[in-house]
């Protein structure tokens, strides 16, 4: 008898931890219920996918879309709109809005204000500060928690806490992996007077490889004493890879498509479109950060989506906001990188999908098995395109990657078995729901 399921998507290369190959998909309430060939199977709805290729939903791990209190810049729901038109199923959002994600309160608001209004399933970082370092053991485990996020260097916002004991406190309460933006506060206070007005080039000279690595080597050292699992995000430098290197045990670490693709030498065309903290940096720092991925150093990709209006990003260094969209263009770039042999599409899937699923603990996310949430990234490997603000899906409206042409590009988003994007367009109305994660599964 043969076999009924609401989707089929048929005839694509299915890229999973059994490698790839040409297998159908059939999905049943939202899950993947059946991998291979159901030819003789019949579904609502059939997605023929010959010619492309099914990889597991993209997990977009650092993304802050500004919802609530800078909803001029982004909100949840176009940031995730511009998630799902790069391919993107799930983000976990950052907690630098206003007010701050520090309480159970504030996430649960940030979780009913996402939830069937997202296009895409998410979760929502919670700030590690002073005041709640006694209840980051409660708050990480909470409906719709990613984890705990502690800033130990400026960035956007006011969570900053920039001393051992400060993070200490945090991490001796912690029993999920806390993330952490790491530059040495101390370092950068000392070096404000190296920023030259006007030029942003400067940016890399204030925030500098070694304010990078001394802070991560204190966050390992504190990771140690406090017996904590710790994730280092956006790493930037060549040094901080090869020390993580030596403490993979503790540490994991995430790298970004900006920092894998630019150089300070784009300073000189981008300007303030490409200020980030941490910023980008000379050319031996991105190849220091391939390393990170060839060798298997670098865990996962995060595409730090941060958006600011033009006419912010406009003003005068250093005046103006760092920050840049990403989450749009994150797929289209590494594919782009797949391409041009620089990692395999296997080595894209581990760090877009199986990384995430490993090293977050997300529940039935981040691989294309049987009773996993049906949620896919379809990609056409062979497909050229150009990047452009005019394709843009956050409220923000630009992309440091305007006119760069690529090949590879997501042509479908699916989400617990839900067509969300297919072809560039929106085809299902945002019914978004706060990912699960298995060191904190409800009762």
């Amino acid at each position: 008898m043969a076999s009924t399921f609401d989707l089929i998507l048929t005839g694509g290369t299915v890229v999973n931890h059994d490698g790839e190959g040409r297998r159908d998909v059939g999905v049943r309430a939202g899950r993947i219920a059946a991998i291979g060939d159901l030819g003789q199977a019949s579904a609502g709805e059939m997605i023929d996918c010959k010619g492309l290729h099914i990889l597991p939903g993209v997990v977009d791990s650092q993304v802050h879309f500004r919802e609530p209190g800078l909803e001029h810049k982004e909100d949840l729901e176009t940031g995730s709109r511009a998630a799902v038109l790069g391919g993107v199923t799930a983000v976990f959002e950052m907690p630098n809005t206003n007010p701050l994600t520090t309480s159970e309160a504030a996430l649960a608001y940030k979780v009913r204000r996402a939830t069937g209004r997202m296009h895409c399933d998410f979760a929502f970082w919670v700030g590690g500060t002073r005041d709640n370092a006694g209840d980051v053991g409660e708050l990480e485990r909470l409906p719709g928690a990613a984890g705990i996020k502690v800033f130990m260097g400026s960035s956007t916002g006011d969570l900053l806490v920039e001393d051992d004991e400060g993070v200490a406190s945090i991490l001796k309460n912690t029993r999920r992996r806390a993330a952490f933006h790491s530059e040495d506060e101390f370092r950068l206070r000392e070096r404000l007077g190296l920023r030259v007005e006007g030029d942003p080039s400067s940016h890399p000279v204030w925030r500098d490889e070694i304010a990078a690595l001394r802070c991560t080597e204190r966050l390992v050292r504190i990771a140690r004493q406090t017996r904590a699992r710790i994730h280092v995000l956006h790493v930037s430098t060549a040094e901080e890879i090869l020390f993580l290197e030596q403490h993979k045990d503790v540490a994991t670490c995430e790298a970004t498509p900006h920092h894998l693709t630019l150089t300070a030498d784009d300073y000189a065309r981008l300007g303030t479109l490409i200020q980030m903290n941490p910023p980008v940096r000379a050319a031996r720092h991105r190849d220091g950060v391939w390393h990170g991925i060839s060798q298997g150093i670098v865990d996962v990709l995060g595409s730090d989506h941060a958006p600011h209006t033009l006419a912010e990003k406009a003003k005068p260094y250093p005046a103006s906001p760092s920050g840049m969209t990403g989450a749009q263009t994150l797929v289209p770039i590494m594919l782009d990188h797949v391409n041009a042999g620089r990692l395999t599409l296997q080595r894209f899937v581990d760090l877009s999908s199986h990384g995430p699923h490993r090293i977050f603990g997300m529940a039935r996310k981040g691989r294309i098995a049987a009773g996993y949430d049906a949620d896919f990234t379809v990609v056409d490997l062979k497909r050229r395109e150009t990047i452009t603000n005019a394709q843009a899906g956050s409220k923000a409206g630009w992309t440091p990657y305007d006119g760069r042409q690529v090949t590879g590009w997501p042509v479908g988003t699916i989400v617990r078995g839900n067509r969300v994007m297919w072809e560039g367009e929106i085809v299902t109305s945002g019914q978004g729901k706060a990912v699960e994660f298995s060191e904190a599964l409800p009762a």
